[in-house]
């Protein structure tokens, strides 16, 4: 059964467009309005009704909060987790923590369909306050079966720091930042691992990122761009388990992503397709979209897939709170179990729409018609049962309005003006209701 969507009714005509896919590629039109002043534009983004999927529901109801809640209390336990903290030490020390993420990743392969989850270490040069030592990034892949598909990155730090960056003998827990990244990241790789899927998945936990990134600087150097593997998408888990910020403030139902500008940068358009998919999958948690990469003044580990032209986001919950960050305090008891869980089921959500749902749609253009409409056209994508149109309003960050598309139906709208969208997108959708990821989006400006 089709999708249920909104309607966009921005017109006196309140009927949605029909649209056509198209088996042939067309040139882009050139095509030019001028813009409605600010009081004239769309104002409100319309509400996308939750969709029902059995396959993704299976799988967000696997994420289990008492492993989540065992990885976190096990690496916040080896008593820091700095580059420059005890070596060759089996219950404290980053070695300790690089062999607990190595050994749960073992297991996973161990009871992983047809033993498809790869598992290997990749060290690199380790310099810091004037110590040279190996740092370890730990990787698990999972082989898509449809190699045109490509790659996507999920990761998430396991090293930690203490408010003295260079002191590696301090206490430094990091339970939040990022215990929680890095649980979240062995859940989704044991989930995922249980059956094949169509893009091929890497899962990193980066070490060294406290100290200016060098493990996924080196990982998006030595071993990535080494072997001209073309990373399509890369998901970073970074500050992702507690609902409580500074002085009380509690949001438990968000999370933030912040991507790279601009605004249509393919960091950016990653955001905004995440921000879509959980408004349909996760009706308890929405995704806040962020203009800028990062914090001001901060960094993460997508950083680095960005600066090597990658795109890239990080999620991080709402409301950070950093009196704890890096301090002694940032131990389990101040994190909250149920908004991790709703954060890695979240994330899950995106990752399965990214490896799973068919393929995005290709070649979209839109074909002026005499009488003032335009048809939008797009090849077919051969694996679905029908799309989902979504469109922008001028200097808006996410799609404001979204209707569904019968594989077989056809026509055109006089809406498809720059004077209420600035950018027009397809997600494919298969017969189950999944959506794949996002197609290019069509400049409707020139």
């Amino acid at each position: 059964m089709f999708l249920v969507g909104i309607a966009c009714n921005l017109s006196s005509d309140s009927r949605p467009p029909t649209l056509a896919p198209r088996a042939t590629s067309t040139p882009p039109p050139t095509i030019g309005y001028a813009t409605l002043p600010p009081e004239e534009l769309p104002q409100q983004t319309t509400p996308v009704a939750p969709q029902q999927n059995t396959t993704l529901l299976n799988l967000i109801n696997q994420v289990a909060v008492d492993r989540l809640s065992m990885h976190v209390t096990s690496l916040s336990g080896f008593y820091s987790r700095h580059v420059n903290s005890v070596r060759n030490n089996g219950t404290q020390g980053i070695d300790a923590a690089r062999d607990y993420v190595l050994r749960q990743f073992e297991e996973i392969r161990a009871n992983s369909y047809q033993n498809s989850f790869v598992v290997f270490p990749h060290e690199f040069a380790v310099n810091w306050a004037g110590i040279q030592t190996t740092g370890t990034n730990v990787v698990g892949i999972l082989n898509g079966t449809e190699p045109e598909r490509g790659v996507i990155v999920i990761g998430a730090h396991y090293d930690s720091i203490s408010v003295d960056f260079e002191d590696g003998n301090a206490y430094a827990p990091g339970a939040n930042d990022n215990a929680s990244g890095t649980a979240a990241l062995i859940e989704l790789a044991r989930i995922m691992s249980q059956r094949p899927h169509r893009a091929t998945i890497m899962f990193v936990a980066f070490g060294a990122e406290e100290v200016q990134r060098q493990g996924s600087i080196a990982f998006v150097k030595d071993y990535i761009q080494d072997q001209n593997i073309k990373v399509d998408y890369m998901i970073n888990m970074d500050i992702i388990g507690s609902s409580t910020g500074p002085n009380g403030t509690f949001n438990d139902n968000q999370i933030r992503v912040f991507s790279a500008e601009p605004n249509n940068s393919p960091s950016r358009e990653m955001a905004r397709m995440f921000n879509l998919i959980v408004s349909r999958y996760m009706p308890d948690m929405a995704v806040l979209l962020e203009g800028a990469a990062d914090r001001e003044g901060r960094y993460s580990d997508h950083v680095s897939f960005n600066d090597a032209g990658m795109a890239a986001v990080r999620f991080i919950e709402a409301l950070e709170n950093p009196n704890l960050q890096h301090t002694d305090r940032d131990r389990w008891e101040a994190m909250r179990p149920a908004y991790l869980t709703r954060a890695t089921q979240t994330i899950l959500s995106c990752l399965t729409a990214l490896a799973d749902g068919p393929r995005p749609p290709q070649n979209i253009v839109l074909r002026a018609n005499e009488n003032g409409t335009r048809t939008l056209v797009w090849d077919i994508t051969p694996d679905a049962a029908g799309y989902l149109v979504a469109l922008r309003a001028p200097n808006s960050m996410a799609f404001n309005q979204t209707f569904p598309v019968n594989s077989n139906s056809s026509g055109e709208w006089d809406k498809f003006t720059p004077q209420f969208y600035e950018g027009v997108a397809v997600f494919a959708v298969d017969s189950s209701g999944l959506m794949g990821p996002v197609s290019f989006e069509y400049s409707i400006a020139n």
